[in-house]
């Protein structure tokens, strides 16, 4: 599947969790008034974090106290196999368009979560969530489609 919607939208003051907020800002360093640790998780190649919600959901069944925006990420998204994410993904998120560049590593920050959270976010690619840059500022909702735009527009706008 390549289309999905955003079910939350999270930022913080630092740190996690993250909040949920009613809209958001999208620019190439990120979400207007989310702050992080700019060398370790900003800048543009790091703008957001995209988490799955199908996984949240799965982590708390399997008894990690974990909710949507515990994770960090600041898009929460429904119905996009976290699975088939890939670096240089361009998605239309809400107005914005951005890149998946690189797999979340998880960090001892999350370790509040539930014991071994760290080793089982390592079983498979995109588990413990995307990073991705903002290829176009935009304002994203919660109810907005995130679609992986057609290949050839994709090809286009990089070369």
């Amino acid at each position: 599947m390549t289309r999905g919607q955003i079910l939350q939208i999270n930022i913080s003051p630092g740190g996690v969790p993250k909040h949920p907020i009613p809209i958001a800002h999208v620019s190439r360093l990120g979400i207007e008034g989310d702050k992080h640790l700019y060398r370790l998780h900003g800048g543009p190649q790091k703008a957001l974090m995209l988490m799955s919600a199908e996984f949240i959901n799965l982590l708390a069944s399997e008894g990690f106290a974990v909710y949507y925006g515990a994770m960090g990420e600041n898009l929460t998204v429904h119905g996009l196999p976290y699975s088939d994410w890939r670096p240089g993904q361009i998605y239309r998120a809400g107005t914005a368009l951005i890149e998946f560049t690189e797999p979340r590593a998880p960090c001892g920050k999350l370790r509040p979560y539930g014991r071994g959270i760290e080793k089982r976010l390592l079983r498979a690619p995109g588990e413990s969530g995307f990073y991705a840059s903002v290829l176009e500022d935009g304002i994203i909702q919660p109810g907005d489609t995130i679609e992986l735009v057609d290949p050839v527009v994709a090809y286009a706008r990089s070369h």
